[in-house]
């Protein structure tokens, strides 16, 4: 199909592109890599009157170091950040998410912040995003504002993001002395997870001393599992325990049945994957 009409800019530096997007209000939309955003316009899911292409902006590339946390830019592309040797030694579980992100082809176009600010439930970043405790930082008219994972994705499809306002960067803490492990379960190679775990372990003695897990596509927006998290923290780093915390992985859920999986099917994966993830995470 053929998108409905739009205009079309593409600005070179940040403060054309919140003027562009505060002209354009709420009929303007924010074009990234496009892997998400071009196929609704050709399925008319979405008809912005205007798109702001800030794919010719620079600052808003890279990886840094920031001390005691990672910051990437939005539009860093997934290729980039799964590759990134700073990535790979303080966040391995972003590379790990981000190199199951769909195909090759994708990784190289997609944008680590354009996959977050879409916020499709059954995408990969977005409950690794929560499981690390990320900082989203956001500009708009208003200024900027730090905005943290645990209140950035609200709803289906939908964000923290106001309109006018552009995702920069997203702060991601080091964390040492933890172990991490990314699993998801697809039908097919490069297809969307039916469901995902995101898991980080800190293990003290033999026990577990700390623990956070979130899951993919089992609501509408990532959900952190405090429940499994309560039942791991303390326990003995064994398969045994793993498995018991594990149990827990639905309390709180709210998976749906679609032409994908049932509500019960999902339920199960989360179980298994909540105790494969759990099991690799403590070593």
């Amino acid at each position: 199909m053929i998108p409905a009409a739009f205009d079309y800019v593409r600005p070179t530096d940040l403060e054309t592109a919140l003027t562009s997007l505060a002209d354009g209000g709420e009929d303007a939309k924010v074009l990234a890599g496009g892997q998400s955003l071009i196929p609704m316009l050709r399925l008319r899911l979405a008809a912005p009157a205007m798109l702001v292409d800030v794919g010719g902006i620079g600052e808003l590339r890279g990886v840094r170091d920031d001390g005691d946390a990672l910051v990437i830019g939005a539009m860093t592309t997934h290729d980039d950040v799964m590759t990134n040797a700073m990535v790979r030694e303080h966040a391995p579980m972003i590379a790990q998410a981000t190199a199951v992100v769909a195909d090759r082809q994708v990784r190289h176009l997609g944008t680590f912040g354009g996959s977050l600010a879409h916020a499709d439930p059954a995408a990969d970043l977005p409950g690794v995003a929560l499981a690390l405790d990320a900082t989203f930082s956001i500009m708009g008219p208003g200024g900027a504002r730090e905005v943290p994972a645990s209140e950035f994705f609200v709803d289906y499809l939908t964000t923290a993001l106001r309109p006018s306002e552009l995702l920069m960067s997203v702060r991601v803490p080091k964390l040492p002395g933890w172990r991490v492990h990314y699993e998801k379960f697809s039908q097919m190679a490069q297809s969307w997870g039916v469901v995902g775990v995101a898991a980080a372990v800190r293990r003290s003695n033999g026990t577990v001393a700390e623990a956070r897990v979130a899951l993919t596509n089992m609501g509408p927006s990532p959900v952190r599992a405090r429940a499994v998290e309560a039942a791991v923290a303390g326990a003995p780093a064994t398969v045994e325990a793993m498995t018991e915390a594990a149990g827990r992985a639905t309390d709180g859920t709210n998976p749906l049945s679609d032409g994908t999986a049932s509500a019960d099917y999902r339920r199960h994966l989360a179980t298994v994957l909540t105790r494969r993830s759990l099991v690799a995470a403590a070593g």
